[in-house]
């Protein structure tokens, strides 16, 4: 179906940061497939763990019993505020379950009435009903009336709009502690405390949408972790396969107490192969010195690219984001940009407010990233000439 606007490039393979196209061009990857590929291209620790699986068994219902996803369910627990997962395979479905799971709390505590989620402004949670609902776009919800309802939206950042939308009715607050859709726009720290404690003051879940900022992609595991703030429950997907389709629904098990069986299930949800990819994930991000590197690598990164917005002030306005999670607000349309780079070998993605999101893979290191410079100050170069 003609539902995406293709850029007209194949791409056959891929290694480290780098993807080559059918006609043998090399790119240099700042797009991760919208910060999926969090580890490169052809990462051989990842080919191996799926190569491995793949001779013993792809996949079994969840009818039974899944070694490898006890483990990585373990695993995420261990390193994470939450006491329970449950396994998807994609970040909608991971943002669904989390509905889920807020509706059926207040239920099992005797307030049905209570289903209401507060949400914020220039939000992305995922393509299905639900999730075009909670994210509020127009341009994902025209023509998909009735729009679903329970979502009351105020704007991100604003704590007195918040406050005033609770009701009786409401049930959870959720929000992304970076919006990436929305263009790169970071949570501030004391924000986040305040919502946690607006959720204690009332009695509401606090639900963070990590998809897109989890999985080391900020600099630590969860990008909450910077603001020392635990949800009740969490969407993750993205880099948490490294390119194999999984999502996950973290929680506390006072959040999904009442999910319970035959309450929510998924098919393909965390079988043998997707989570054998995840582990083999989690076995990279999770040695001591690779979030480290991120961090040194960001760092890095920032510093180059706030030179090149004081360089190029007539075609970049700011710089947005946190570790590798960035965006250049550009004054020519954000469209343009993308296929300029595109056009000089670095790919990246469009984001809300004329924003070009950068999302290399987290494996890159200074070659990489002086590589990408040069070719985004060239563009620039050529965008103020035109």
């Amino acid at each position: 179906m003609p539902t995406y606007s293709r850029a007209d490039v194949a791409f056959e393979r891929g290694q480290g940061a780098y993807l080559f196209a059918t006609d043998g061009r090399r790119y240099l990857d700042f797009a991760s497939g919208v910060a999926v590929t969090a580890l490169g291209h052809g990462h051989p620790h990842l080919v191996a763990a799926l190569k491995d699986q793949a001779e013993k068994l792809w996949h079994c219902s969840n009818l039974y019993r899944i070694p490898g996803q006890e483990r990585l369910a373990q695993r995420l627990v261990d390193a994470t505020f939450a006491d329970t997962v449950f396994f998807a395979n994609s970040g909608a479905e991971a943002v669904e379950c989390a509905l889920k799971m807020v509706r059926k709390y207040h239920d099992e505590r005797g307030q049905p009435e209570r289903y209401r989620v507060i949400v914020a402004g220039g939000a992305f949670h995922g393509r299905t009903l639900a999730t075009i609902a909670a994210g509020g776009q127009e341009k994902h919800l025209k023509g998909f009336d009735p729009v679903v309802d329970g979502f009351d939206r105020v704007a991100f950042g604003n704590m007195n709009e918040l406050r005033n939308a609770i009701t009786a009715e409401t049930a959870a607050i959720l929000v992304e502690p970076i919006q990436g859709e929305g263009g790169i726009r970071p949570a501030a720290i004391e924000y986040l405390h305040a919502l946690r404690r607006v959720a204690d003051e009332y009695g509401l879940l606090l639900v963070f949408d990590e998809v897109q900022t989890g999985m080391g992609r900020t600099g630590r595991l969860f990008a909450h972790e910077w603001a020392d703030v635990a949800p009740d429950v969490m969407a993750v997907a993205k880099g948490l396969g490294g390119g194999f389709p999984i999502g996950a629904c973290l929680a506390t098990e006072r959040a999904a107490a009442g999910m319970t069986a035959g309450t929510h299930g998924s098919t393909f949800g965390g079988n043998p192969l997707a989570v054998a990819a995840a582990n083999a994930v989690l076995d990279v991000m999770l040695e001591a010195p690779f979030m480290a590197r991120v961090r040194e690598t960001a760092a890095l990164l920032r510093r180059r690219l706030e030179e090149l917005v004081a360089r190029h002030p007539k075609v970049l306005a700011e710089l947005r984001g946190a570790g590798l999670m960035l965006g250049l607000r550009c004054h020519a349309p954000n469209t343009e940009v993308v296929a300029r780079l595109l056009a000089n070998g670095l790919l990246t993605v469009g984001a809300g407010d004329n924003v070009v999101r950068l999302l290399p893979p987290l494996i890159i290191g200074t070659v990489e990233v002086e590589e990408a410079l040069s070719i985004l100050d060239r563009t620039c170069s050529e965008l103020s000439a035109s």
